[in-house]
Formats: structure tokens, C-alpha cells, sequence
């Protein structure tokens, strides 16, 4: 795996993870017959909040980044934006950002994670290894909980 860091996002990472939102997701939105080149950054423009938004670098480089939001009134935080270049995925960045952050949950005592990810994306079997498990689905995306293990439990 490669030496990665996170660090968090100031206003001036949005283009990057603009950018690289439509470059990791096309594939994925083309087959869902939903790719739209505007479409597809002006959703991050509209909703990055650097204040709960991390960047994942690699040798010192923005290689991605990843959001965490709490709903309103902190019954869970949403897992959302989370893009890491296609050339690192497959080699374990992805799967230690999103242990990171769940540990940060967990002893933050966040009760539930929840997001959505398209049908047929490769990174439900992410975050299923994780712990999430399916709640709904819609014609295009699949609505994913993961609820805090319980510590008490043998």
C-alpha cells in the first residue's frame, strides 16, 4: 500500500475533488445511463463543505477525498464524496481512510453511518466488508447503515 495521509479540506480543494469525481464515477454513471459531464461536478460544487470534508494525499499529492457529514440534529453522519484516484484503488488506501473514519465514529459515539452508492459500483464491496449493510435501493442507488458495534457484546 502506498504512504497516504488525510488532512482537512480547505475551499480550495473543491475543483480537485470536482475533477476527480467525474473521472471515478463515468464509468459507473454511463452504465446507469446517467453521465453528464456538468452534472456530474456541479453536485460536489453545490455540496462540499470543507469543514467536514477530508483530502486524501499520496506522496504529498491530493489523491482523493472523502466527507463525512452529520444529519441534522447528529442522529448519524452521512458518508459521502468519496473518491480516490483510479490508479490507487485496489491497494488498500481506500479500505484504511474508511477504517480511520469509522474508528473516529466509534469512539466519537456516532450511532449510525449511512450513504448511498450507485448500483453495481464496485465499492459496495467496500463498504459491506466494513460493516455496512443495505437498507433500501432505488433504480440507481443503493442506501447503505452501518449502526456502531456494540462494545458491551462478548
Amino acid at each position: 500500500m502506498a504512504d497516504w495521509d488525510i488532512r482537512p479540506a480547505r475551499a480550495a480543494d473543491v475543483e480537485a475533488a470536482a475533477e476527480l469525481r467525474a473521472e471515478v464515477m463515468r464509468a459507473d454513471l454511463e452504465r446507469l445511463g446517467r453521465y453528464d459531464a456538468r452534472r456530474v461536478r456541479q453536485r460536489l460544487l453545490d455540496r462540499f463543505e470543507p469543514a467536514h470534508t477530508w483530502v486524501i494525499e499520496v506522496g504529498g499529492e491530493f489523491a482523493g477525498c472523502v466527507a463525512l457529514r452529520p444529519d441534522e440534529g447528529a442522529r448519524c453522519h452521512w458518508l459521502e464524496h468519496f473518491y480516490l484516484a483510479a490508479r490507487l484503488q485496489g491497494g488498500g488506501i481506500g479500505s484504511a481512510v474508511l477504517r480511520e473514519l469509522l474508528e473516529r465514529c466509534d469512539r466519537d459515539g456516532v450511532p449510525v453511518v449511512r450513504l448511498d452508492v450507485l448500483r453495481g459500483s464496485p465499492a459496495r464491496r467496500l463498504y459491506e466488508r466494513h460493516g455496512f449493510v443495505v437498507e433500501s435501493e432505488d433504480e440507481v442507488d443503493v442506501f447503505m447503515v452501518r449502526e456502531t458495534p456494540d462494545r458491551g457484546s462478548p
